[in-house]
């Protein structure tokens, strides 16, 4: 098993992640989510339509990630249809209650 301690003479890794507000930050530790700075979505770091996006040489330069959901939706992305079904469904539900309002 390995350890995230970094080892003595070793810089720190940094990984930079996106707070509520949008901004970005470093933190020691790697975000939980991956999502899209342009589509303002989110989802799993093992997304098959992410995936399939990065192999296809799109998707990285916008690449945004995110310690958790929470996060992901005060910054105002939205979840990914392909991955968090339960999650998208459950968005625009209530995105479409709102707008019917």
């Amino acid at each position: 098993m390995t350890s995230a301690r970094p080892v003595a003479g070793e810089p720190e890794r940094a990984f930079t992640l996106l707070g509520p507000d949008g901004q970005p930050y470093r933190s020691p530790i790697p975000g939980a989510l991956g999502g899209h700075r342009r589509g303002r979505l989110y989802g799993q770091l093992d997304c098959p339509s992410a995936l399939q996006a990065i192999a296809r040489g799109h998707y990285v330069e916008h690449r945004v990630f995110f310690a958790d959901e929470i996060t992901a939706i005060a910054a105002g992305y939205r979840p990914c249809a392909v991955c968090l079904p339960t999650e998208y469904a459950r968005w625009k539900a209530n995105r479409e209650s709102i707008t019917t309002s």
